[in-house]
């Protein structure tokens, strides 16, 4: 099947979220995942600046968040935009990068205060489909 017809099927439709908030690369988000571990679930929140975004809206969208954890160590972490496992996705920062792609502030000390970007202040649009 080809990906345009794989893109318009109801199947695929029907599983996209839309109830995510906007953001764009340059974004600090906090991302609210779902973990299972043996037969006991948690709830783990992943803090950080968005890095990347891959095939925007479709069903295999992915998105990267770069976490600077204690003594400076940097975490990053892909996550799936329309998977079941994301709770919530909270947008603390509401900010567009000049740049598609951030990978380079993995090696910059503090990659917020690195980063030039324009703030956005409207915070109420939806991912649409």
């Amino acid at each position: 099947m080809s990906n345009q017809l794989l893109s318009q099927s109801t199947v695929v439709t029907s599983q996209l979220r839309t109830d995510l908030p906007n953001f764009y690369v340059g974004s600090v988000v906090s991302v609210h995942y779902k973990i299972k571990e043996g037969n006991k679930e948690r709830i783990q929140i992943f803090s950080g600046l968005v890095i990347n975004r891959h095939a925007g809206t479709s069903i295999d969208a992915t998105f990267t968040v770069l976490k600077v954890a204690a003594g400076a160590i940097k975490v990053t972490r892909v996550f799936a935009l329309h998977t079941p496992n994301i709770l919530k996705l909270e947008v603390s920062m509401l900010q567009r990068a000049r740049k598609a792609n951030l990978r380079y502030l993995k090696n910059v000390k503090d990659p917020i205060k690195a980063l030039r970007s324009k703030k956005i202040t409207k915070t109420t649009d939806k991912i649409s489909n």
